[in-house]
């Protein structure tokens, strides 16, 4: 059934993009691969912040735990759009001061790397909950067998906590990588060209709205449908040998 919509989505785009006025199918691609580099790039900085920060909160300190659960809370609780606002304008700035007050010159941040850092902060406030949910999950009896074996916290990790938290943590994790490719649109209104700004600079400039916008919205289908499939993949492996509607 998905295999069905990724076809029916790919050649939507294809004619969509055959019905536009030349030039301008290339400005759209050109935005997609922002977008999907933006998001890959903010979900690996989430998942990395998630997972130190759920550690954090269910093993840090008090100062760590009260810290992060600061920043999950105001995270969660502003709108990412003026997040991104925030993070992007007044972040650059004070790195710049910053700079400045150590003796160095100020720096033009790319733009690219900008995007990816503000959504990773994003992401990362919604990961660490997610895996902090998932490592609670986890049997207390596989976590106290590998205690007695006397396991090091370092090895239990890898070799017990990842491996049982992930497929608690899969279907959370897939939900915000599919918030993470629609968040790049965002962008747009920092002037960044990803490809809600690339579908509205043509738009404008043809007069073409609705066959640009149509065609925004089937690449973003398109991306979220062979998501999908690569998730439902990932999920089957993690589940590999847990009983049928083990949840």
């Amino acid at each position: 059934m998905i295999e069905a919509l990724i076809h029916l989505a790919q050649a939507s785009v294809f004619d969509l993009l055959a019905l536009s006025p030349p030039g301008w199918g290339g400005n759209l691609l050109r935005g997609l691969t922002n977008s999907v580099l933006i998001a890959v790039g903010a979900y690996g900085i989430g998942i990395a912040i998630g997972i130190g920060g759920a550690f954090g909160k269910l093993y840090g300190g008090p100062v760590l735990r009260d810290l992060l659960e600061l920043y999950t809370t105001i995270v969660r609780a502003v709108p990412e759009l003026v997040l991104i606002l925030l993070l992007y304008f007044a972040g650059t700035d004070l790195i710049n001061r910053l700079l400045e007050a150590l003796g160095y010159q100020r720096i033009d941040i790319n733009g690219l790397v900008a995007g990816i850092c503000v959504l990773g902060i994003v992401q990362g406030a919604y990961s660490t909950e997610v895996i902090r949910g998932a490592i609670l999950s986890i049997p207390q009896g596989q976590i106290e067998a590998a205690r007695a074996f006397g396991m090091s916290p370092a090895l239990m990790l890898r070799r017990i906590t990842l491996p049982a938290m992930l497929p608690f943590a899969i279907p959370g994790m897939a939900n915000l990588w599919l918030i993470a490719t629609k968040d790049t649109a965002l962008l747009a209104i920092v002037g960044f060209n990803e490809l809600t700004q690339e579908t509205r600079t043509a738009a404008s400039t043809t007069k073409a709205y609705f066959t640009f916008f149509l065609a925004a919205g089937a690449l973003y289908l398109l991306i979220t449908l062979f998501s999908n499939v690569i998730i439902a993949r990932i999920e089957k492996w993690a589940r590999r040998g847990m009983p049928a509607g083990a949840h």
